[in-house]
């Protein structure tokens, strides 16, 4: 398969998830910041997630490093790896749009914050970072590397396993037993099981 199609896949999903990133930090422009809780830990695990999900995809897109792990791209990976691009960035959209002026990029609480669980929030507490999961998962199969591709889902996992248990903890003590009851009827990041 000609491999032009895998970076036309994998250049399209990476300028609509600019995109949505960039709207959400728009809405959120200007709307002044309560509590924010960025120290280096948050640093580096946000250059991680970065780097995974842009800057080592693009590096293999216009600089044709990582070439070496290159293999050929298949058909059904290409599919399904557009499908969960899609899957992914229309979860982001939603959990932007349910988040509205409450979304940050880091823990950061917003002026006049409050406590989300409607939407994509009702039954699981962090579909934002699921939805991370899926495009990185798309980005697994769409790009025909064997660095480049799971880049993504290997700083996601390690981005997840730090930033659910701080942002959760800021959540407690700033919202502590409303936080906690929705804590006791949702899941972290799968419905029904976790």
């Amino acid at each position: 398969m000609n491999p032009a199609y895998a970076k036309g896949i994998v250049l399209l999903a990476s300028v609509v998830f600019t995109i949505l990133s960039c709207a959400g930090k728009y809405r959120i422009y200007g709307i002044p910041v309560e509590k924010r809780r960025i120290g280096a830990v948050e640093v580096v695990l946000l250059l991680l997630c970065g780097a995974g999900l842009f800057w080592i995809p693009w590096s293999w897109l216009f600089l044709k490093r990582f070439a070496f792990a290159d293999y050929p791209a298949h058909p059904s990976a290409l599919m399904a790896g557009a499908m969960l691009y899609g899957w992914g960035l229309w979860l982001l959209h939603r959990t932007h749009r349910n988040l509205g002026k409450h979304w940050s990029p880091s823990l950061e609480l917003k002026e006049d914050h409050r406590l989300v669980t409607e939407g994509a929030y009702q039954r699981i507490r962090h579909p934002m970072y699921l939805s991370l999961f899926i495009f990185a998962g798309g980005q697994a199969l769409a790009l025909p590397n064997y660095v480049a591709g799971p880049a993504s889902l290997v700083s996601m996992i390690v981005f997840v396993a730090f930033r659910v248990p701080a942002e959760e903890r800021m959540m407690i003590e700033e919202f502590g037993d409303e936080y906690e009851a929705y804590r006791n009827r949702t899941n972290r990041l799968i419905p029904g099981l976790w």
